[in-house]
């Protein structure tokens, strides 16, 4: 390949990731601009600029979708859930990576079977099951559903990353007496750190964006997460048509993401790399 048609290859690879780029933040740049409009600004031309910054509409969506309760509800959920959740995650990467036991091999293939059933199969015996034992409309319930349910990417993730790590730790640490758990806690776990931060990641964006299990399991507005009051939010602007409020509290929903994302961006690069070199 000549250093020419290298660099055209290179060019196109950049003006593509540049358009998709821009298809990411164009449609966030006008939902900002958007909320900061009159509703008869808005409806005049979807695409001028506003002509005064409209700052109040943040302050009505607060107000008006009682952003702050569902704040605190997202809380507890997904913090809660994230904790338990991913220990319960390493705590079985390491089980089926670390340790030998009967009937392994069988798991990890029924492991990966699950990855050819699709996810909505288990909707109805899951719910038949919270149902029965009175875990329906409680975010607690919740918490336990999304903690107990092991996602097998996360699964296989973690496990790919703890297999890079030297056998030689352990057995220094059994020859000095530890236990399988006290070997997990205080070697593997601590080693893992990078891996576990990356699958603690997408678990955050995932139980933050979580919107079918509240919505099916949640049926009382003081208890709705970020994703299912926005929701509801949404379908009230048929009545109402206060559009620019609703982007507000749209952007307001963005933040803690964007936040994640921006502390977080290198953890996910170093975690996903990692996990492909051999100690």
């Amino acid at each position: 390949m000549t250093k020419e048609s290298s660099f055209i290859g290179d060019l196109l690879w950049r003006i593509l990731l540049a358009v998709f780029a821009l298809s990411i933040i164009l449609p966030i740049f006008w939902l900002i601009y958007e909320s900061l409009k009159t509703n008869r600004e808005f409806f005049q031309d979807i695409w001028a600029l506003p002509a005064q910054l409209q700052w109040s509409n943040y302050t009505s969506a607060w107000e008006k979708f009682k952003l702050g309760q569902v704040l605190l509800n997202t809380v507890y959920y997904v913090g809660v859930s994230l904790v338990a959740g991913t220990f319960l995650t390493a705590l079985n990467a390491y089980a089926l990576t670390r340790v030998n036991f009967k009937g392994k091999k069988l798991l990890w293939a029924s492991i990966m079977l699950s990855l050819f059933l699709p996810g909505i199969n288990a909707l109805v015996p899951q719910y038949v099951l919270m149902r029965d034992l009175h875990l329906t409309n409680s975010l607690t319930g919740l918490i336990i559903l999304d903690s107990l349910g092991e996602s097998v990417f996360f699964l296989m993730l973690l496990s790919g990353f703890m297999q890079s790590l030297p056998k030689e730790l352990e057995e220094s640490a059994f020859v000095d007496g530890a236990s399988i758990f006290q070997v997990f806690t205080k070697i593997i776990f601590p080693l893992s750190m990078p891996g576990i931060v990356t699958v603690a990641i997408f678990k955050f964006l995932g139980l933050y964006n979580n919107f079918l299990a509240p919505f099916i399991y949640l049926g009382e507005e003081s208890k709705y997460t970020m994703a299912v009051n926005m929701y509801f939010a949404h379908k009230r602007m048929q009545y109402s048509s206060d559009w620019v409020t609703l982007f507000a509290g749209l952007v307001i929903t963005m933040i803690p993401p964007i936040i994640m994302y921006i502390l977080f961006q290198r953890k996910v690069m170093e975690g996903a790399t990692l996990g492909g070199v051999k100690g």
